[in-house]
């Protein structure tokens, strides 16, 4: 896999994600929801971009992780790049470039979207280059999620112990296609770690 290979695959998952996260942005109202299947939903919510909607406190901290971010993504290029340059295995390539793609694709959400929409609300759908200005400033956007997959939500039995009796959802994380390619990658990484990164004779 030569490295622009990996560039299309990088270029295919960003329109990808990018092109539904302006979708929904801008045909959504904030917290609205689409059953695809019983399991499957199109829900639309915002976060300050980080797993489980956990954020750094404080009036800066939204600018600390998009720069943090930014400086992350320039090494992972880098590996990217090195790792073509060494000739190492496709399934390494291909890891690397999923996560590049996703992390770049939740960048350009903190970076630009502040800036680029107007405010999602549970009654008024954000517009793209409102007059008003957008509702962040540059590098303070929110990450657009919408996949959702509660393949269990229900009441758990009663004869569990402690949670019996207890409403439960299982899948409960909304996340993006961005957040599929990162975890889809580091999932490659990690199941199949002996071929991505195969031992060598001086090993």
């Amino acid at each position: 896999m030569r490295l622009k290979s990996s560039v299309l695959l990088i270029i295919i998952i960003l329109l990808v994600d990018q092109i539904s996260k302006v979708y929904i942005k801008t045909n959504f109202l904030y917290g609205e929801a689409v059953e695809v299947f019983s399991w499957f939903k199109i829900f639309f919510i915002e976060n300050e971009g980080m797993a489980w909607g956990a954020k750094i406190p404080g009036s800066y901290g939204k600018v600390i992780l998009t720069v943090f971010r930014l400086v992350a993504i320039v090494g992972i290029g880098w590996w990217l790049w090195d790792s073509t340059r060494k000739k190492s295995p496709k399934l390494l390539l291909i890891a690397i470039a999923l996560i590049f793609a996703g992390a770049l694709g939740n960048i350009l959400d903190s970076v630009f979207y502040g800036v680029l929409f107007g405010e999602s609300k549970y009654d008024v759908i954000a517009s793209f280059l409102p007059e008003a200005g957008g509702y962040a400033p540059l590098l303070k956007g929110k990450v657009v999620d919408m996949l959702y997959f509660p393949l269990y939500d229900g009441i758990l039995p009663s004869w569990l112990p402690i949670w019996g009796g207890e409403k439960f959802t299982f899948f409960e994380p909304v996340f993006n296609v961005a957040d599929t390619a990162i975890s889809t990658g580091f999932g490659i990484l990690l199941v199949f770690h002996r071929k991505a990164f195969p031992k060598t004779k001086n090993d």
